[in-house]
């Protein structure tokens, strides 16, 4: 006190006054967002629970886990009916729980969801204990969603992992929990749940993995596809019947921890066997990844189950066009020649072969249906019938010389020129010259309206160098422009649908007759000559600048083939290697095994003359041919300029 008073008069307080403390004014400290804004987050969270609720009413189907998926599995069948190939996935029809083993749905409750009959859509005390496991795994080793969040998410959700997305399970649980029986959460879950190896719902499995129905399961069966559940392409039988083996094992001891089922019972039941009830088939081929896009066109609305599709393809033929690629480029050493593809049609489109590279599980990539190449020479045909259409004939002369168009000269293979000569001297030794004339003289615009009449739909350039053939058009187009001619009927679309065969009349087209006159002519006695047969043949080559691509497209009979080789970086094949050498010879030798082979159904039902018969007649009534080329003549490859920038096609991806 003493020493107090000491200080009160130092200060110059007076003595015995009060003294008041003043303390310091504490210094804010900031509020969480959370803490700022809880009334928003509030509001914000109660419109979404609305917002919810309100859609779920209005919209969401309570019968969704029980619908046919959207893309079903398709079975592609044959001409004949052979199973070529799947695709899709494979769902069966629902199931009633009630009906099942009482195993069956006590297995998938034992491992995932303990106390499915006891929660309302969500578990505190599963989320809990899963907590706990996983960290004392240190990992993920459980979960902690109930078999009702499962259903509101394979059901309703995308499986994005968000906090909005959780919100939006939890709800739709609630939901489902209100509006369903648990018997009827069960049913739709074990009806929609995935399994593995494209198994939708476990009737389909239990037909994938074991040949049987969910109503027949085993009680080891049962167990082994409860335990799928969790990670269905790790556990799937089919691959890693061990490890499934093992994971069954846990589901019948937690069945004998819930009392679903006794140690003894447990201890009998006899380990499921992987038992396929499905025949295995290819995923893909060329053909089948063609056709697919048309298959799915067709049906109007999912569907249980496989859905089968026949396809136009001849197993046989299809055969005969894979051997003849692979032993055509196995036998090609030094040429640089990696790649090959090859497609045959009827002359009403309908594809009966389709080979679109040298190996389809080291690249699925299409060189028949979507490489953009350019189709050389052989889209001379287009030139020609358009100069046919304006009144010339096989007959007709123009001077094979050299030519300049601007700053651009087209020379002819070798630099060689024969002076006057017939159009069917011209064609069948793919001048150059004459052709790029003819395209002058027809005019290119017109040109192209006669590529599109036939079916070409791809940018074609309007420059002259087009003539030549140096926009890119996919083989198969070329291919069904070919089979118009043969058909005569235009334009042909190619198909690999089997569908009823129209009674179809013979067109009003003067120019055909020439134009079949001008393809045989091509074969007999000029560049194709390594194409003939012991039929009359028809058709043209094609080789572009740089030898980067050859081609021939032909048809003999009641086929119509395009075939091409080439490089996937568009490097350049040697100087042999002209649409007259290898193509030809690689179209011959899979015309010889297909014919041996074919035995098509007739495309008219009523009497038509025959390919040969209206050649036969087109030839007996034109001018002599005499002055056509000896059969060693070889395939000019144009020298033509880049044609300008063309726009990419969207449906040529980028080649493997």
């Amino acid at each position: 006190m003493l020493c107090a008073n000491k200080w009160v008069q130092a200060s110059g307080l007076p003595a015995g006054g009060s003294l008041e403390l003043i303390q310091p004014e504490p210094t804010p400290q900031p509020r969480s967002f959370a803490a700022r804004h809880w009334r928003e987050l509030l509001v914000v969270l109660a419109l979404l629970l609305v917002a919810t609720l309100a859609w779920l009413i209005v919209t969401a189907p309570l019968g969704r886990a029980l619908e046919p998926l959207k893309e079903p599995s398709l079975v592609l069948l044959s001409a004949d009916g052979k199973p070529i190939a799947r695709r899709g996935d494979y769902k069966e029809a629902p199931v009633d729980v009630a009906k099942l083993p009482k195993y069956v749905p006590a297995a998938l409750i034992a491992i995932e969801d303990r106390r499915f009959y006891s929660h309302w859509g969500i578990d505190p005390q599963g989320i809990a204990r899963a907590m706990v496991r996983n960290t004392q795994a240190g990992g993920v080793a459980e979960g902690g969603s109930t078999i009702t969040q499962q259903l509101a998410k394979t059901s309703f959700l995308s499986s994005s992992r968000s906090i909005k997305r959780k919100l939006q399970e939890v709800i739709i649980a609630l939901w489902l929990e209100a509006r369903l029986s648990k018997e009827e959460i069960l049913s739709r879950y074990l009806s929609s749940v995935y399994y593995g190896d494209g198994a939708y719902g476990i009737r389909a499995a239990a037909r994938t993995f074991f040949d049987t129905t969910p109503e027949e399961l085993t009680l080891g069966q049962a167990a082994m596809l409860a335990g799928m559940v969790q990670a269905p392409s790790r556990l799937a039988p089919s691959r890693h019947i061990e490890d499934a083996q093992e994971r069954a094992d846990l589901v019948l001891a937690a069945m004998v921890e819930t009392g679903a089922l006794t140690q003894a019972k447990a201890d009998s039941a006899r380990p499921a066997r992987y038992t396929p009830g499905r025949k295995p088939l290819p995923t893909g081929s060329y053909f089948a990844d063609w056709v697919l896009p048309q298959a799915r066109a067709t049906l109007d609305e999912g569907a249980y189950g496989d859905t089968r599709i026949q396809t136009t393809l001849d197993t046989r033929m299809q055969k005969a066009a894979e051997r003849a690629v692979a032993d055509t480029l196995a036998g090609l050493k030094g040429a640089n020649v990696t790649q090959a593809a090859l497609v045959a049609m009827r002359p009403d489109g309908r594809v009966v072969a389709m080979v679109g590279g040298s190996n389809y599980k080291a690249s699925v990539f299409n060189r028949a249906t979507q490489a953009m190449r350019q189709p050389g020479s052989s889209f001379k045909l287009f030139v020609y019938l358009t100069a046919l259409d304006e009144g010339d004939t096989p007959s007709t002369t123009m001077v094979d010389e050299p030519i300049t168009i601007g700053d651009w000269s087209p020379k002819n293979d070798e630099g060689k020129y024969r002076g006057k000569i017939s159009l069917a001297t011209a064609f069948a030794a793919s001048s150059n010259s004459v052709a790029v004339q003819l395209g002058q003289k027809v005019g290119i615009p017109n040109v192209i309206k006669q590529a599109r009449k036939l079916g070409v739909t791809t940018y074609l350039t309007d420059q002259p160098s087009l003539a030549l053939g140096t926009s890119a058009v996919p083989l198969i187009e070329m291919t069904a422009a070919y089979a118009a001619v043969a058909a005569d009927q235009y334009p042909i679309v190619a198909t690999g649908l089997a569908k009823p065969v129209p009674d179809v009349k013979p067109m009003d087209w003067p120019s055909r007759k020439p134009m079949m006159q001008l393809l045989q002519s091509a074969v007999r006695n000029g560049t194709g000559n390594a194409a003939k047969l012991g039929v009359p043949t028809y058709g043209k080559t094609g080789t572009t600048q740089n030898h980067r691509d050859a081609l021939f497209i032909g048809f003999a009979g009641d086929l119509v083939v395009g075939v091409w080789v080439g490089n996937d970086d568009n490097s350049p094949m040697s100087g042999s290697v002209v649409g007259g050498s290898v193509p030809a010879k690689l179209w011959k030798r899979f015309m010889v095994a297909a014919r041996s082979v074919d035995t098509p159904a007739p495309r008219q039902s009523k009497p038509q003359p025959s390919l040969d018969a209206v050649v036969e007649e087109a030839l007996a009534t034109a001018d002599t041919v005499a002055d056509a080329p000896a059969p060693d003549v070889a395939e000019p490859a144009p020298e033509a300029p880049a044609p300008p920038p063309e726009p990419a096609p969207e449906a040529a991806p980028t080649p493997q």
